[in-house]
């Protein structure tokens, strides 16, 4: 055998297992069709957010959080309800309880550390056991996911100096060796060198071919959000017609082609029409990939429009239901939505996904990440304020609309429709208390310490000149997330069709549907993403290793 374990893909996932191996005294084989540079994959790019549950961060925030709760919330956000759930149900507990358990202590071992503040994703906004976090769970890590990534890449190049690694990229797997119903190694195309920066497309000029063999095989790959065409095709019925135009929230090289190559090999895929794409994504201004799109993480008091000018209906707020609002958009016959919002909210309530736009708590300068309470967006958004396309800036509702339906691809916006819509808002917030749930919403949200220090704008009228100027933002669909995947057990082996291990093949991250072929059921609580990649490739590299 070349090596004892072969690691497709060299994301978060694939770093995590081939740590993890190495731990074990493994030797690895580490593969990826992309250049060294992009090592670290999606995780790369990623805001850094993990789902912890009861940590001493949510404590100090006041925050009471147990595991039945967090059980619950994933349950009741999952929605499982088919027979090939039996799996991803027994990941989402097994996820849960290490989220509860031991996720934050083993990564503290590793160096990784977090933000004080914990962020609220996915409020949800329905019944006590519907979809939705009870609490704020969103743990944000110091360093974002440069930060989670390095350790992990630090202990895969020291086993590199050691000898226990061999780095293979810009190996593109094209089959799995099947002998005697196992899987026994790899083989593929040498694609030639290429130096272009991260996440930027790479070359697929072959320039050889390959053969490893090893004793196990983990599928790392990732998923198919940078594939539109294979978006399209497993595109859930619920949610409408596919999309015809959407940003890319990933890389190009997130293609799903080992998914196919998997399957080849007698791989089960299931779910494959479960899939996590966001509502608010909006073009960069300064692209990194093609198609290049990034996600607003909105707080709760933008109004939300959709292509005509109505306002989306409860609990559709700006981060209460991404699935349940991406339904909504689709049966409305249009694409995109509008956020209308004041400069007083954008400074307080606009976040930006991603490392690159966030480079105070990507660099770790608390000095810089004080100014978050200052008055003033952070130097990203203003960027997009300025520059961004989906982005209208006026003095008047009258000059905003005129500017909306400048850059509107679909119907015009009637300014009276829209005036009567604010003025009827802006009344309810006469009174502490009202009837309208959004404005309730975000008066509770300020209870949250987390929330009114720097995440929620003190409630204010959207025409109340000293909040202005005013502010529209046209809003795209993102492709993001695969949320079903190979099954898998509990050890990380990929399942048949029939429900047995096909010997030698494992898989982790967000090809396995980041665990079991979809712990996440139709929907995420957020932060479990990257969380997934960590806790499924520990499982499946400990499985291998066995």
């Amino acid at each position: 055998m070349d090596a004892d374990v072969i690691v497709v893909g060299a994301g978060l996932a694939g770093l995590v297992a081939t740590a993890e191996l190495v731990e074990a005294g493994k030797r690895v084989i580490l593969v990826d069709q992309e250049p060294e540079q992009s090592m670290g994959g999606q995780a790369f790019w990623s805001f850094g957010g993990l789902f912890l549950v009861n940590s001493p961060e949510q404590r100090r925030m006041g925050i009471r959080d147990s595991h039945t709760l967090a059980l619950q919330d994933w349950m009741g956000t999952a929605g499982f309800d088919r027979d090939e759930d039996e799996w991803p149900r027994k990941w989402a507990e097994a996820y849960v309880e290490f989220a509860a358990g031991e996720k934050r202590s083993w990564l503290r071992e590793r160096g990784v550390r977090f933000f004080p503040v914990v962020g609220w994703a996915e409020r949800g906004g329905y019944l006590a056991d519907g979809h939705g976090n009870s609490v704020p769970r969103f743990h944000i890590v110091w360093g974002t996911g440069p930060g989670l990534v390095a350790p992990f890449e630090q202990r895969v190049r020291a086993a590199v100096e050691s000898g226990l690694v061999t780095l293979a990229f810009r190996h593109r797997v094209d089959e799995l060796t099947v002998s005697d119903g196992a899987v026994t190694g790899i083989s593929g195309s040498v694609l030639a060198d290429s130096d272009v920066e991260r996440g930027r497309a790479s070359s697929r000029e072959v320039v050889g071919d390959f053969a490893f063999e090893a004793g196990a095989v983990i599928v790392t790959s990732g998923g198919i959000g940078g594939n539109h065409d294979l978006v399209r095709k497993n595109w859930p019925t619920r949610l409408g017609e596919p999309p015809q135009r959407m940003l890319s929230g990933v890389p190009a090289h997130v293609d799903g082609r080992m998914l196919e190559i998997s399957a080849a090999a007698g791989g089960n895929i299931i779910n494959p029409d479960r899939m996590w794409h966001y509502t608010e994504g909006i073009e960069n201004w300064d692209p990194i990939w093609d198609n290049h799109g990034i996600r607003i993480l909105p707080g709760p008091s933008s109004l939300w429009l959709d292509a005509t000018g109505k306002r989306l209906p409860v609990p559709l707020f700006p981060g209460f239901d991404t699935l349940g609002t991406l339904e909504h958009i689709m049966a409305s016959g249009h694409e995109y939505t509008w956020f209308i919002l004041t400069q007083k909210i954008i400074e307080k309530e606009f976040a930006l996904s991603g490392s690159e736009q966030n480079p105070d708590l990507t660099g770790k300068s608390i000095k810089q990440v004080l100014k978050r309470a200052l008055p003033g967006a952070t130097p990203p958004v203003e960027a997009f304020k300025e520059h961004g396309s989906d982005f209208v800036v006026a003095d008047t509702l009258e000059e905003l609309v005129a500017g909306m339906n400048r850059i509107a691809p679909g119907p015009q916006l009637d300014v009276a429709e829209i005036l009567r819509t604010v003025r009827a808002r802006d009344r309810e917030m006469l009174n502490t208390f009202t009837k309208d749930l959004q404005v309730t919403a975000i008066r509770g949200a300020r209870n949250y310490r987390g929330d009114k220090l720097i995440r929620v704008a003190t409630p204010h009228r959207l025409l109340d000149p000293k909040a202005g100027p005013l502010i529209a933002v046209r809003l795209n669909l993102l492709t993001r997330k695969t949320l079903g995947g190979l099954q898998t057990d509990l050890s990380g082996r990929v399942l048949t069709a029939d429900g047995q291990p096909l010997p030698g093949l494992f898989a982790a991250g967000e090809v396995a549907g980041f665990g079991g072929g979809g712990m996440h059921g139709y929907r995420s609580l957020e932060g479990t993403f990257l969380g997934g990649c960590v806790f499924s490739g520990r499982q499946a590299a400990r499985g291998a290793a066995g």
